[in-house]
C-alpha cells in the first residue's frame, strides 16, 4: 500500500487498542492514540514507544491526542472502547467522522455474565454505531475475536478476522488493516452480520476459561 492512511485508535490506551496500534506501527502506519483525557494517551504512548524501540519499529509513527482531535486528524478511525462507552464516545466525535471509515471493535459484553451472549436491541454494537452515525460514515465491524494478549505480543497470530459492513470498499480497506496485523481477514457481509462475530466473543471467553488460553477463530476448507 503506497500511501498508507493515518489511523486513529480511540480508546487506544487499553490493551486491545494499544495492541492494534503496535501492530500497525510495525507495519509502517502512522497511528494516533486517542483518549478522553489527553494525559492518558500521552502516558500510554510513552510505554508503547519503549516496546516499539525494542522491536526495531519506528516509534516516530506514534502520536497522541484526545479523542476528538485524533478522529479529526485521521483517515480511518478505530473504536476500541467498552460497550458502555460506545455511544458517548461516538457522540463526541460524530462530526469528525463524517465521510470516513469507522472500524468498530466494540463487543456488547455485559458484566458479570460476559461469557453469555447478550446482544443489544439494535441487533449488534456495529448496527447501533451505523444507525447512530448515519450513512455518511462507513461503519465496519472487525477484530472482536482477537485476544489483546496476542496483539500485544510480537509473535505470529494464528487467528482470522470477520469484517462486516455495508460498503464493500470500506470492508476491503479494513481487510488490508487485518493483513497488516499479520492475520487473514474475510469480508463477511453487511453490518447486520456483525452480530455473529460479536456473539462469538462470549463463546470464546467461555472456552478461554475452560482451557486457560486465548482462543481465536479460523476459517477452514478454503
Amino acid at each position: 500500500m503506497a500511501n498508507k492512511p493515518t489511523l486513529a485508535v480511540l480508546g487506544g490506551t487499553g490493551a486491545l487498542g494499544s495492541g492494534l496500534a503496535l501492530r500497525w506501527i510495525q507495519a509502517g502506519y502512522k497511528v494516533i492514540v486517542g483518549s478522553r483525557e489527553r494525559e492518558k494517551a500521552t502516558a500510554a504512548c510513552a510505554e508503547m514507544r519503549s516496546l516499539l524501540s525494542e522491536r526495531g519499529a519506528d516509534a516516530a509513527l506514534l502520536s497522541d491526542l484526545d479523542n476528538v482531535e485524533a478522529a479529526a486528524a485521521a483517515d480511518i478511525v478505530v473504536l476500541t472502547v467498552p460497550f458502555s462507552h460506545q455511544q458517548s464516545t461516538l457522540a463526541a466525535v460524530k462530526e469528525q467522522l463524517s465521510g470516513k471509515i469507522l472500524v468498530d471493535v466494540t463487543v456488547p459484553l455485559m458484566p458479570p455474565k460476559v461469557g453469555t451472549v447478550q446482544l443489544p436491541t439494535a441487533g449488534s454494537a456495529g448496527q447501533a454505531a451505523q444507525a447512530f452515525l448515519g450513512d455518511d460514515v462507513r461503519v465496519v465491524s472487525a477484530f472482536q475475536n482477537v485476544a489483546a494478549d496476542h496483539l500485544q505480543s510480537d509473535h505470529a497470530l494464528d487467528c482470522d478476522v470477520l469484517v462486516c459492513g455495508n460498503d464493500a470498499e470500506a470492508r476491503a480497506a479494513v481487510v488490508q488493516l487485518v493483513e497488516a496485523c499479520g492475520m487473514r481477514g474475510f469480508q463477511a457481509g453487511p453490518i447486520n452480520n456483525a452480530a455473529a462475530a460479536e456473539a462469538l466473543t462470549s463463546v470464546l471467553i467461555t472456552i478461554n476459561r475452560q482451557f486457560k488460553c486465548h482462543a481465536g477463530i479460523r476459517i477452514s476448507g478454503l
